[in-house]
C-alpha cells in the first residue's frame, strides 16, 4: 500500500508510522531521515542537499522528490510504504503525484490523523524530556511520578527551547497555512481517510489499520 500520513505536529504521527511499518512489513520514509543519509552517504542529490543546507536555503522540492523516487525504489519498498511529513503543501503533493504518475504508481490512500488545536499545543507545550535518558514526558498527559525528575533514572527534566507556546504557535499556523489545505486536495481525489488522532494509541492504531486493510 502507497501512503501518506497527516496531521499537525503532535498529532501522532511518528508514533502511528513506526508501529505500522512493523505491523505491515513496509517502511516509514521520513523526508528529514532521507536528507540526512543521502547528505552522510555523499549521494549525488545528498551533495546537492548539503550545499543548499550549508547556505541556509531550504532543500529544493526536486532533491527530495529524487530522494523519495530513489527510496521507493528499494526492494523494502516493493509492496508499500508510509510518507511521514511530505508532503506539506500543494506543489509537493502536485509534484510528488506527477513522480509517481510516471512510475505508474499512484497513492492508493492518505490518513490523517486529525486532533485539535488546542489539544496539540498541550500535548507540545506540556513535553519534558530527561537530560539523562531521554524519556518523555508531558505534564498535562503523562506526567513523571516526581515532579521534574524522571521515573526511570531520576534525572532532570527539562523543557526544549522550542516547546515553549509562541514557538509551537507559530509552528500550527505554518500548518493550518500550508498543510492543512492539502485535506481537501486529497479529499477531492476520493483518497482521504480522517481517523480522531486522540484517546488510546492502540485504538488510534486499530483505527488506521482499518483504513490500510481496505486500500
Amino acid at each position: 500500500m502507497r501512503t501518506v500520513l497527516l496531521g499537525a505536529p503532535g498529532s501522532g504521527k511518528g508514533t502511528q508510522g513506526v508501529v505500522l511499518s512493523k505491523k505491515y512489513g513496509i517502511p516509514q520514509i521520513s523526508t528529514g531521515d532521507l536528507l540526512r543519509a543521502a547528505v552522510t552517504a555523499g549521494s549525488e542529490l545528498g551533495k546537492k542537499a548539503k550545499t543548499a543546507m550549508d547556505a541556509g536555503a531550504l532543500v529544493s522540492d526536486d532533491i527530495v522528490i529524487g530522494l523519495i523516487r530513489e527510496r521507493i525504489s528499494q526492494q523494502d519498498a516493493a509492496e508499500g510504504y508510509i510518507l511521514d511529513g511530505f508532503p506539506r503543501n500543494i506543489p509537493q503533493a502536485e509534484a510528488l503525484d506527477s513522480m509517481l504518475s510516471d512510475l505508474n504508481q499512484p497513492l492508493q490512500g492518505v490518513v490523517l490523523l486529525d486532533v485539535a488545536f488546542e489539544e496539540l499545543l498541550q500535548r507540545l507545550t506540556g513535553r519534558r524530556t530527561c537530560k539523562d535518558c531521554g524519556a518523555i514526558y508531558n505534564v498535562h498527559l503523562s506526567p513523571s511520578k516526581v515532579e521534574d525528575h524522571c521515573d526511570a533514572c531520576n534525572g532532570d527534566l527539562f523543557q526544549r527551547a522550542d516547546d515553549n507556546e509562541e514557538t509551537i504557535g507559530n509552528r500550527l499556523n505554518v500548518y493550518q497555512e500550508q498543510t492543512a489545505p492539502l485535506v481537501d486536495y486529497y479529499t477531492k481525489q476520493n483518497k482521504l481517510h480522517s481517523i480522531a488522532g486522540v484517546g488510546v494509541v492502540n485504538n488510534i492504531t486499530a483505527a488506521v489499520s482499518a483504513v490500510f486493510d481496505t486500500i
